[in-house]
This record gives C-alpha cells, structure tokens and sequence, in this order.
C-alpha cells in the first residue's frame, strides 16, 4: 500500500510562496499518479495540480498557474510550489496517489484516488 507523508505547510503572508512535499514510499518499481487536493469549506475538493501517467503537469484554470507540481523520483518526493497566495488558498493540503496503470491518472477529482496522506496546513494570511 502507498504511504504518503505531507509536510512543508505553515503560515504565510499574502502574496507569498511556499513549498510543500510530499514523500511516497510503499509502491513498486515507479512512483505512482499523484494530485494536490484543498480542503477548506467552500472549496469545491478540486485538485489544484496534477501528473498524468507521463508525469505531464496539469492545473485547473482556477489556480491560475501559480501552482505547479515538481516531482523528484530518485527521492520519492512529489512537491507543490505554490506562488502568488491569496488567503482563500488557506486549506489542509493533501497529496493522493492512484496506481499509474489507472485510466485516471491525471484527474482533477477526489475519487479518482485510493491512498492519501494526513495533509499538511497552508493558512494566508492578508
């Protein structure tokens, strides 16, 4: 079973940056899909950032390209680089894995995705 581990999460001023990790183990021979989900209330569960199953980065209209999602494999490390924050990015941020083999790699939603981690939690501040 995959196991993840976010961390990197904390306070931050509006406007600013921040770089949240995630580290994967459990999987065999490659890493699997993964995706960035918020959650907060009002937020709609979207995922902010995705890698397709040729590790193509994608990011809904929404986030404006201020996210992006850098991946190191030698380290079993997924990053989101987050740039630009506006308060209403405040949320617990979770990392969540599907096997890469699935049809949904890449998708942008929650049940597409079998292991989580515990998150980790972004708060802006203006």
């Amino acid at each position: 079973q995959v196991h993840l581990v976010e961390s990197g999460g904390g306070p931050v001023q509006a406007g600013g940056s921040l770089r949240l990790s995630c580290a994967v183990s459990g999987y065999t021979a490659v890493m699997p899909c993964m995706a960035w989900f918020p959650q907060a209330p009002g937020k709609d569960g979207e995922a902010v950032a995705s890698l397709t199953r040729a590790d193509t980065p994608y990011s809904p209209a929404s986030v404006e390209g201020r996210f992006t999602i850098p991946r190191d494999a030698p380290k079993s490390e997924l990053y989101l680089q987050m740039s630009s924050l506006k308060t209403e990015d405040t949320a617990m941020y979770y990392c969540a894995a599907l096997p890469r083999s699935s049809d949904y790699c890449g998708s942008f939603r929650q049940d597409r995705y079998n292991d989580w981690g515990q998150g980790t939690q972004v708060t802006v501040s203006s």
